[in-house]
């Protein structure tokens, strides 16, 4: 998931008036979503994985990388090692041969194995579903705790990347200068019935439409919705 970093300081982070602007209407709010939603009624993450503790591995590798990557990665690794004890098992020259394409293939195979670690010793070789827990596994922060909360557990819970960061600032769904007052502000404006899914339509939406350069504006079925002044021309 290339994007805003996942740092544990957001969590320290309180949003000013600086930070945000008001967001847009609540009914336009609403006919946003709706039509995300008709588009695309059960999105879900790009990442490959069966369980919990593949997605949170997938995550981790996510960071600075793109899904495609990982996921070529995860297709030669999950097929030998699929648990903590799996992983451990590997070694670290192990784990590494199997996601040495991946950006910061060295420190994300020292996280890797030091998660598996904790997770066999404190949590029974399962993810924890607490954002306290989840944050204290290395190479953990905010951005990837959301991630699982909301893709293996359900929770409404938004992890907001350089796509949902674009994507809200852009249609002035929620404005802010840091991913957690964007994250506010989404987890405070997302009508209740899209708050689940609404993190995967954004990311989607920002990946392959609200694209940072030259968005497709033109095939966008919310462009007569979204707020952006320097909309593309048909």
């Amino acid at each position: 998931m290339v994007g805003v970093a996942d740092h544990g300081s957001f969590e320290s982070h309180r949003t000013t008036e600086r930070d945000t602007i008001q967001a847009m209407n609540k009914e336009k709010r609403h006919r946003i979503f709706e039509r995300l939603r008709n588009a695309n009624p059960a999105p879900t993450t790009e990442l490959m994985y069966e369980t919990p503790f593949e997605l949170l591995i997938a995550v981790i590798l996510s960071a600075q990388a793109t899904d495609r990557s990982v996921n070529k990665a995860t297709a030669s690794l999950f097929p030998l090692a699929r648990t903590p004890a799996e992983i451990l098992a590997l070694g670290e020259e192990g784990l590494k041969s199997h996601i040495r394409t991946i950006g910061l293939f060295n420190s994300k195979a020292r996280n890797i194995l030091k998660t598996c670690a904790i997770l066999i010793a404190e949590h029974g070789g399962e993810v924890p579903r607490e954002r306290k827990a989840l944050e204290a596994l290395p190479g953990v922060g905010r951005k990837t705790a959301n991630v699982i909360l909301n893709t293996a557990f359900g929770e409404p819970t938004i992890a907001v990347d350089t796509h949902i960061f674009r994507v809200a600032n852009r249609t002035r769904l929620a404005e802010g200068k840091t991913p957690l007052a964007v994250e506010q502000q989404l987890l405070r404006h997302v009508p209740k019935p899209f708050q689940k899914d609404a993190h995967h339509w954004l990311i989607l939406h920002g990946r392959y439409v609200c694209v940072a350069r030259t968005p497709h504006c033109p095939h966008c079925i919310i462009a007569d919705l979204c707020e952006f002044p320097d909309k593309r021309p048909d």
